[in-house]
């Protein structure tokens, strides 16, 4: 898998996939690579959820992850929590099996982190 990431002036590069699909950057006045990282784990899993939850009837699907970070350098993350929040007639139960597959099984984001990273998670379902 090639990616390309091209630095074009100041704080701001552009990425590029094989499919020539762009995604500009910009670490002063936009997000950091360290929360665009920690944004791909959640995207990932919810990614995960969400095709699981396919065969269910649901209006909303969102993750908040809390980030911690090592003080010194480099500042890489030490711990990641993520809070599953699914809206309709789901059972949480199924909720919560979805999420421990996505991050047992699945999720290829979180696969490819530290593996001393403290990984955790909890979901919670609305009407």
């Amino acid at each position: 898998m090639t990616q390309i990431v091209e630095w074009i002036h100041g704080s701001k590069a552009v990425t590029r996939n094989k499919r020539s699909q762009e995604l500009h950057i910009d670490w002063d006045d936009g997000p950091t690579p360290v929360e665009m990282l920690i944004q791909s784990a959640g995207a990932c899993s919810l990614a995960d959820v969400v095709i699981g939850l396919k065969d269910r009837v649901f209006s909303k699907a969102w993750v908040e992850i809390e980030a911690e970070r090592y003080d010194g350098t480099p500042r890489y993350v030490t711990s990641l929590h993520f809070h599953f929040f699914v809206q309709g007639e789901v059972p949480i139960k199924l909720v919560e099996r979805l999420v421990e597959k996505a991050f047992e099984r699945y999720c290829s984001v979180t696969h490819s982190l530290r593996k001393d990273m403290n990984l955790t998670w909890e979901s919670t379902v609305t009407n």
